[in-house]
């Protein structure tokens, strides 16, 4: 599933692209789930994380597993609610999502979107027109890593949310690259550019 900007603003936008987990990344994350708006709060620094992508060309999607759907959780009106609260805080500090895509089924479904598995991220790659070869892929757990490692993307892992449980655990992509957060993993990133 996939919740896109128009076709004309995305082939207007530089060719930079990046692809963020939501729960844990950029909003605290819950073992209960996001189950509605005033649940979703973002980490600090998240918001003006993404802005500050935004202002250097970068195109920002989300690519996110939302199994709560499958769970019978909350419905889709609920999770266009929560959505409807984030693109509004983003909204306010500048920033701005070029799309969101969510895999809505339970781990049992077999479906190809849910991560770890690559669906979503290849989905991302055709709707862009874009190779996914080193493309940023920011998650907080295993399965985030290993579907950008799959697509041959620069898996990267952040410490908030799941971060911390995934760095002990281990057994991620070699190639991995670890922040403490979304805030600092995009000074990273925009230092490194020419």
């Amino acid at each position: 599933m996939v919740q896109l900007a128009s076709d004309a603003v995305v082939a207007t936008r530089a060719a930079k692209l990046i692809v963020l987990d939501r729960d844990g990344v950029i909003n605290h994350d819950s073992e209960q789930f996001i189950k509605a708006p005033e649940e979703w709060r973002p980490v600090p620094g998240s918001v003006e994380a993404i802005a500050r992508l935004n202002h250097a060309g970068y195109r920002v999607v989300v690519a996110t597993n939302q199994s709560g759907i499958g769970r019978g959780l909350f419905d889709m009106a609920m999770l266009n609610s929560i959505h409807e609260k984030m693109y509004k805080t983003l909204h306010h500090a500048g920033a701005r999502l070029d799309a969101l895509f969510f895999c809505p089924h339970t781990a049992d479904s077999k479906c190809e979107c849910r991560k770890p598995k690559p669906g979503m991220l290849i989905e991302i790659g055709k709707r862009f027109h874009a190779e996914l070869t080193g493309v940023p892929c920011i998650g907080d757990s295993l399965r985030d890593l290993v579907a950008a490692e799959a697509v041959g993307a620069q898996p990267m892992l952040v410490l908030t949310g799941k971060g911390e449980k995934t760095l002990r655990e281990g057994n991620f992509p070699k190639n991995t690259v670890i922040y403490p957060d979304l805030a600092f993993a995009v000074s990273a990133l925009l230092a490194e550019e020419p």
